[in-house]
């Protein structure tokens, strides 16, 4: 693999209870012996990316597909991805050595011409402040509610820096946010709440039980339909009850008026479990589904 360190921006300084328990405790990761590097493809890290918006500087990892360095007046979609640790590295993974394999993955489908070249940014999450930082509202038992704050990070810090770096398709239409868990919870809500920024959604095991499922009512009251294209699954061993929510979910978006098949695929993966292991082997048919082939793109 290829990877350059780049100087960040400095300009400003600034299952029900197991599930919720992961998706809490994720930003801690376990002490273990140094597990070796998985990254395949070429790839830019940008250390410690300040916002005036949120206190904590986070680092990026951006994956580059194949061509980019040849193809010098090529323009490319971009995939903005939450928990960028767990994505593409077994060394930097919550569980080591257990990543979700999207370089292997992107790298496979674009070179069987599956997909479209895409630019995939990875926004590695802050510790202790991921919970808060990817919930839209304030939960008594939780805290949270700071999704808004890290949605002006991404659209008014983060996607010009990486506009302006890199050869990005910018409209909607070229654009994705995706995660699981809670980076599907924001995901959704960022992708409603900004439809002329994003318009692919991946939503993968979504946390639908955060606030007393807000995110389902939130897609309820939806004053408009956006014409984004969304990515909705769930494993069958996530518990019953984000499973049925899951489904509630689905019905929600197809009471709004997205059609199944068309611009919402929704996927229940039998005995899947709420885990790395279980998202990365969905990557594929997601990736697919988002970012089908176009052969008049240049």
């Amino acid at each position: 693999f290829n990877l350059r360190r780049v100087q960040g921006p400095r300009k400003r300084k600034v299952s029900r209870k197991a599930s919720r328990r992961e998706e809490i405790a994720a930003p801690l990761r376990p002490q273990h012996q140094p597990t070796p590097t998985t990254l395949t493809g070429n790839f830019r890290k940008h250390e410690k990316f300040v916002s005036r918006f949120l206190e904590s500087p986070r680092d990026l990892l951006v994956y580059l597909p194949p061509g980019y360095e040849e193809e010098t007046e090529r323009r490319y979609p971009v995939f903005y991805m939450h928990d960028g640790q767990n994505l593409f590295d077994g060394a930097t993974s919550f569980v080591p050595g257990e990543e979700w394999r999207v370089d292997e993955t992107a790298e496979a489908l674009i070179r069987q011409g599956a997909i479209e070249p895409i630019i995939i940014v990875a926004i590695y999450n802050t510790g202790e402040a991921r919970l808060a930082e990817y919930t839209p509202t304030v939960s008594d038992e939780h805290g949270g509610g700071k999704a808004d704050l890290y949605g002006r990070l991404l659209v008014e810090e983060l996607k010009p820096f990486i506009d302006e770096c890199y050869r990005s398709l910018t409209g909607s239409e070229h654009t994705g946010i995706g995660g699981s868990s809670l980076g599907g919870l924001v995901s959704l809500y960022l992708g409603l709440r900004y439809p002329g920024e994003f318009g692919k959604l991946a939503v993968m095991s979504p946390a639908t039980w955060w606030d007393d499922r807000m995110i389902i009512r939130h897609v309820d009251t939806l004053a408009e339909r956006p014409e984004s294209r969304i990515w909705l699954d769930i494993g069958t061993s996530e518990g019953r009850d984000a499973h049925q929510d899951a489904l509630r979910l689905r019905d929600s978006l197809v009471a709004r008026g997205w059609k199944p098949g068309e611009d919402l695929f929704f996927v229940e993966e039998v005995g899947a479990p709420h885990s790395e292991a279980a998202w990365a082997q969905r990557v594929d048919p997601m990736l697919r589904f988002l970012f089908p082939e176009r052969w008049d793109r240049r």
